[in-house]
């Protein structure tokens, strides 16, 4: 099992940029997609400059896309449907299970990822037509479930807020998932939604311990932020529920119960929680980020995920890719059940209406609502 599960904390040949060039961001390595029909590696081949390199800059290419809502038939997913304004994710989450949909833009899942960047500045425009369409019928959109929608990026494009208006004049539900506190900019939005039970949101709060969450999602606001927006968002009236995800045995997992005590704490009135999973390249890309800054835990977190992973890295059946299965997946999940009974979770979560749907009238060019 050992082989199997990749017990042994090892590098990326080739692939591991200088630590001074990817200061602030979460991947350690930069390894070609699963497409593309070569590998690349460095060597040394004597004509080295010694030099300070520059670090890895943010580039985001503007992207025209022909529809902005996807669709999923996912029995395991309580969401049919999901809107993403951007593809990668400037947060740097080293664990993010989307890091391998940037192979199919011929980049890597490694810190291509985290630094270059599509956005889709024609999102707004697409939601309405495709709300617009006959025949639409609504559920609640999921907002932010491949990448942040408040990742750093939005300050500039506020494609995510613009996306929350068109939302907002249609009536239509939508259930937002941020480790952003930058939510708070679009307070009046969300509080407009949340009286007619339109909306909720959902902050992930990975862990509480500052080092360790620097590591893991270098880019994202801190974790004491994260529950202060908790707290303020409640405050408002706008529902909002905790995400303990992604739990990565004999690192965070001894974490559940303070981190559900805390949001509980800060008003959230609903929480979650998933065990971690590696899709195609992540495996090999959280490999090398344990080799960098735990070596000593490598070995018991991926014999963890195996026990709970029928003996491999990963397992994508559903019904079981969140949870896993076995004495170790069984208890995490007692866990949660048990520290939200004791905290006073509701039992049941928050259904969204869908029933105050509408299509806009145009008047002279523009929606109108009256």
């Amino acid at each position: 099992m050992e082989a199997e599960c990749g017990g042994e904390a090892r590098r990326l040949a080739g692939s591991t940029p200088a630590a001074e060039t990817r200061r602030g961001r979460g991947a350690t390595a930069n390894p070609s997609g699963r497409f593309e029909p070569a590998d690349r590696e460095a060597f040394a081949d004597g004509w080295d400059i010694d030099e300070d390199l520059p670090p890895l800059r943010t580039e985001v290419t503007l992207e025209r896309a022909r529809s902005i809502i996807t669709r999923n038939t996912s029995p395991d997913i309580g969401f049919d449907r999901s809107i993403n304004p951007y593809r990668g994710c400037e947060h740097g989450c080293v664990y993010c299970f989307a890091r391998p949909n940037h192979a199919y833009a011929g980049l890597s899942p490694g810190l291509d990822f985290e630094t270059k960047l599509f956005a889709k500045p024609d999102a707004a425009a697409l939601l309405e037509t495709e709300l617009s369409a006959r025949g639409y019928a609504p559920r609640t959109i999921a907002l932010g479930t491949a990448t942040d929608p408040y990742q750093p990026i939005e300050r500039r494009y506020r494609l995510t807020r613009q996306v929350l208006e068109v939302l907002a004049r249609f009536r239509h539900p939508v259930g937002l998932v941020t480790k952003s506190d930058l939510v708070l900019r679009d307070l009046d939005i969300l509080r407009d939604l949340a009286k007619d039970e339109l909306v909720k949101v959902a902050l992930s709060v990975t862990t509480l311990d500052p080092a360790l969450a620097r590591r893991m999602e270098p880019r994202a606001p801190h974790p004491e932020k994260r529950l202060a927006a908790i707290r303020t968002l409640a405050e408002a009236g706008i529902p909002a529920m905790v995400l303990v995800a992604p739990l990565i045995p004999g690192l965070n997992d001894h974490e559940i119960e303070t981190v559900l005590a805390r949001a509980r704490e800060a008003g959230a009135s609903e929480a979650g929680g998933a065990l971690l999973r590696l899709p195609h390249e992540l495996a090999d890309l959280m490999r090398d980020w344990f080799a960098e800054h735990y070596p000593d835990r490598a070995g018991r977190t991926f014999s963890l995920l195996a026990q709970a992973r029928g003996g491999k890295v990963y397992d994508a059946t559903y019904g079981r890719r969140f949870t896993g299965t076995g004495p170790y997946a069984d208890l995490l999940d007692q866990r949660m059940r048990v520290a939200m009974a004791r905290l006073g979770y509701p039992p049941e979560r928050l259904r969204l209406r869908t029933d105050l749907f509408r299509v806009p009238v145009r008047v002279g060019g523009q929606y109108s609502l009256f």
